[in-house]
C-alpha cells in the first residue's frame, strides 16, 4: 500500500513537470494566434493604457486579444500576393519531395542489397555532409545552381537543391529499414521469375510505407519551410515562397505582425494535414505481415 502511494507521488510531479513544459512550449503558439485573430497589426504589450488595470497586466501576460476577427487572414489572402507565394511553396515542396523520395528509395535499396565498391565511403560521405550547418552550403550552392547551372530565380533550381540537401538523412533512414526486411522474401520472389525491379516496387516499397511516408513528410516539410536558400535563389517578388514572403510583413519599414501572424498560421495549416493523413503509416509496425512464419 505504501509503494502504490509513492509511485502515485512520484507519477504526480512528472505529470506536473510534463504540463509545465508544455504550457511553455504553447506560449509562443499562444501568442501567434491571439495576434492572428486580434484584427491589429500592433503587439498588444503595445496597447496598454497609462494606467493598466486588471484586465491589461493579465493581457501583458496571457494573450487575450480585446477583440476577435478574420480580417487578417482574408487581407493576407485578398489584398496581399500571399496565395502566390504559397502556390510557389507548394510546387517547391511537391518537386522537393517527388524527386527526393524517388532518388532516398532507388539509393538506399542500392546500399542495402547490393555490394559495391565506395558502399561504406558512400554512406560514410552521407552522414559526415549532416554535421555540417546548412548556411554553409550557401555559397557553392549559389554558384552552381545560379552561375553554372542558370537555375537561379525558378522553381528547378529550389526543388534540385532541396532534394539535394534531404537526400543524405532521407538514404540513411531508409538504408536502415530496408536492412529490417527479410531477404528471403526476394529471394523467394525471384526463384518465381520476379525480376529486380518488380521486387523493388510490388514488393520492397509496400513493405517500407511507414519509413516512405517518414521520407515524405520530411522532404515536404524541407521545401515547405525552407528560408535562407529561397531568399538568396528567388529575386522577383512573384516567385517568392511562403516563409520569403513573411519577411516582409516585419521587416525594416512595417511592422504589420497580424499579417505575420496569420500566415504564420496559414503556412503551417497543410504540414498539419500532411501529418494527419500520414500519421496512420507512421504509427504503423515496420514489417508486419512481411514474413509468414
Amino acid at each position: 500500500m505504501k509503494s502504490k502511494r509513492t509511485g502515485d507521488v512520484s507519477h504526480f510531479w512528472l505529470h506536473l513537470f510534463l504540463i509545465v513544459f508544455t504550457l511553455l512550449s504553447c506560449y509562443p503558439i499562444l501568442w501567434v494566434i491571439s495576434i492572428a485573430f486580434s484584427g491589429k497589426q500592433s503587439l498588444m504589450i503595445a496597447e496598454l493604457s497609462a494606467n493598466p488595470g486588471f484586465l491589461d497586466h493579465l493581457r501583458a501576460i496571457i494573450p487575450i486579444p480585446s477583440s476577435f476577427s478574420f480580417s487578417n487572414f482574408t487581407d493576407v489572402m485578398t489584398q496581399q500576393p500571399f496565395a502566390k507565394w504559397m502556390f510557389n511553396s507548394f510546387i517547391v515542396a511537391t518537386g522537393t519531395t517527388i524527386l527526393g523520395v524517388f532518388l532516398a528509395c532507388t539509393a538506399a535499396y542500392a546500399f542495402s542489397r547490393f555490394k559495391f565498391p565506395g558502399q561504406r565511403v558512400g554512406m560514410m560521405s552521407f552522414m559526415v555532409s549532416q554535421m555540417f550547418p546548412g548556411t554553409l552550403m550557401m555559397v557553392p550552392l549559389y554558384i552552381i545552381v545560379v552561375q553554372y547551372l542558370g537555375l537561379g530565380n525558378s522553381w528547378i533550381g529550389l526543388i534540385v537543391v532541396y532534394a539535394v540537401t534531404a537526400i543524405p538523412f532521407c538514404v540513411w533512414m531508409l538504408k536502415g529499414y530496408f536492412d529490417t526486411i527479410s531477404v528471403e522474401i526476394e529471394e523467394s520472389a525471384i526463384m518465381d521469375g520476379a525480376s529486380r525491379f518488380t521486387i523493388f516496387y510490388r514488393i520492397i516499397l509496400p513493405l517500407a510505407k511507414p519509413a516512405i511516408a517518414i521520407t515524405a513528410l520530411f522532404s515536404f516539410m524541407t521545401g515547405w519551410n525552407e528560408f535562407i536558400l529561397a531568399s538568396i535563389f528567388m529575386e522577383e517578388e512573384a516567385m517568392y515562397t511562403a516563409p520569403v514572403g513573411l519577411r516582409f510583413f516585419v521587416g525594416g519599414f512595417s511592422h504589420e505582425w497580424g499579417y505575420f501572424a496569420a500566415g504564420s498560421i496559414i503556412v503551417s495549416i497543410p504540414v498539419v494535414i500532411l501529418f494527419m493523413m500520414t500519421q496512420k503509416s507512421l504509427v504503423s509496425g515496420l514489417t508486419a505481415g512481411g514474413v509468414k512464419g
